[in-house]
């Protein structure tokens, strides 16, 4: 027999969990951000080509030295740190797109839970490589290591969804860019604020990064303390074996298939779209803001942080009463409007 569904109270104690967890695991995330142009400038003048000419970093600055040059009108070494940010921005999510569907497949067949927390375990290994990172190798195994198993976000929203109704789905998916519009509006400031703090002197960054893992360590436990499994087939098999039942569950009549009238295709193509600019805008505007007004992390931090508020108060009061087609219809229209001024 089908799961039953949670009841309310234990619906809501779920998502709070969630909720909680997701908002830990963004801060985290977004501790880094404002960071990234100094960041990369520390190592570029640590590993300096009459230094260390074999090292790796200097062997990457070759390549994006090769490709600088195949323009017609070469782009000048000043912008050497926002093309590597560029660079590793699009290895990140080029490990992203290998892992997610792994990850996906993986929360379906052992369950969400198990998956989130072998999804923490990564986490914590990327963090503690950048806490680590005296040296732009390490750095990049930090990163490399996150990209490939960062699943949070992904495994929040199937969880969420397993908890909903369609009635449901709109207000809870609606909390989940509640939490990033939060993280965004404390993440950044807050990394940028402890990037000012210096604990180990071969690593400047080291203070925000251990503040992070931290932080990741805190979830990794809350997470394998509270949250319970939501896939339903999986809550089935666990509520049979608290029943004692070793008899197969009775196979149902299958409900009637839900009739949708939105392409899937374009509602995916809309959605790769809007990703596809916001992810770009997201990474590169600190790079924009230290090359042409010379902002230092604080004053990144502090203008990532009003959007991420302006974001939170969208989200939390506007986006929640929508219907979500409306909510897409809006955002494209805003988007499109703001393109043309």
């Amino acid at each position: 027999m089908p799961a039953a569904p949670l009841s309310p109270d234990r619906r809501k104690k779920v998502l709070r969990v969630i909720f909680i967890s997701l908002l830990l695991d963004l801060i985290s995330f977004t501790f880094i951000l404002p960071l990234y142009p100094k960041l990369l400038e520390f190592y570029r003048n640590l590993e300096a080509p009459d230094q260390a000419p074999d090292s790796l970093l200097n062997r990457i600055l070759l390549g994006l030295n090769t490709y600088k040059r195949s323009f017609s009108r070469p782009i000048s070494d000043r912008y050497d740190v926002v093309l590597l940010g560029g660079a590793l921005g699009s290895l990140w999510s080029f490990l992203q797109a290998i892992a997610s569907p792994v990850i996906g497949t993986l929360s379906d067949q052992y369950g969400r839970r198990t998956a989130l927390l072998w999804s923490m375990a990564g986490n914590i290994a990327s963090v503690a490589l950048w806490v680590a990172a005296t040296d732009f190798r390490t750095f990049l195994a930090s990163r490399v290591v996150g990209g490939l198993s960062e699943g949070n976000v992904q495994l929040a929203m199937a969880m969420a969804a397993d908890l909903s109704d369609d009635k449901q789905r709109g207000a809870t998916m609606a909390l989940v860019g509640v939490c990033f519009s939060i993280a965004f509006t404390v993440g950044p400031a807050l990394g940028a604020a402890l990037s000012n703090i210096t604990t180990v002197a071969a690593n400047p960054f080291a203070t925000a990064a251990g503040f992070s893992l931290f932080m990741i360590l805190v979830e990794t436990l809350y997470l394998y303390f509270y949250l319970p499994e939501t896939l339903p087939s999986s809550r089935e098999k666990a509520s049979a074996a608290d029943n004692g039942s070793a008899t197969k569950p009775e196979k149902q009549t299958p409900p009637s298939a839900h009739v949708r009238t939105n392409s899937h295709l374009l509602l995916n193509m809309t959605h790769f779209i809007f990703i596809l600019f916001f992810s770009g805008m997201e990474f590169s505007f600190p790079f924009m803001t230290y090359d042409l007004f010379t902002y230092s992390p604080r004053q990144s931090g502090t203008l990532l942080g009003f959007i991420g508020l302006v974001a939170a108060i969208l989200q939390g009061f506007v986006t929640r009463q929508l219907h979500p087609l409306r909510v897409v219809q809006v955002g494209v229209v805003a988007c499109a409007s703001r393109r043309r001024q």
